[in-house]
């Protein structure tokens, strides 16, 4: 495995993490997962760049 791989498995699943489930947790809003998602997108299209 790259080291591209092994880091988008790790935000995917910090991705799921962030997601608010749990009740004390809904009013954050979508903030931490927004986050996370955006430096996902960001990684991806350095890894398909070859950058990474």
């Amino acid at each position: 495995m790259t080291l591209g791989t092994i880091l988008i498995i790790i935000l995917v699943l910090i991705l799921l993490g962030a997601v608010p489930a749990w009740p004390y947790s809904r009013g954050w809003g979508y903030g931490p997962s927004g986050i996370v998602g955006i430096i996902l997108v960001i990684l991806l299209i350095l890894v398909l760049m070859g950058r990474v």
